[in-house]
C-alpha cells in the first residue's frame, strides 16, 4: 500500500491467484491478464487486515458517569 502511482498499484485476482495490475472502471476493476474482477485484498490478507484492526481498537464502551457530582 505504499505505492503512490497508478502504474505500480496492484489488486488481487482470484483466477490468477496473485496480485496483478488492473484496469479501472467506474464500478469495479478488472485483471489485465485474464479479465476477471479484482479485489483490493486476497481472502487471507483481508482476514489478517481485519484482525489487526480489531486488536488496535480500544476495548470497552463509554466511560462511566461520575455519580458523585451534582448537575446544574
Amino acid at each position: 500500500m505504499d505505492q503512490a502511482d497508478y502504474y505500480g498499484d496492484l489488486k488481487y485476482c482470484d483466477q490468477c491467484d496473485k496480485y496483478v495490475h488492473y484496469l479501472m472502471s467506474v464500478d469495479c476493476s478488472y485483471c489485465v491478464h485474464c479479465g476477471a474482477r479484482v479485489h483490493l485484498f486476497s481472502d487471507s490478507d483481508w482476514r489478517s487486515f481485519n484482525q489487526s484492526l480489531q486488536e488496535r481498537r480500544p476495548k470497552g464502551g463509554r466511560p462511566r458517569k461520575d455519580r458523585g457530582l451534582e448537575s446544574a
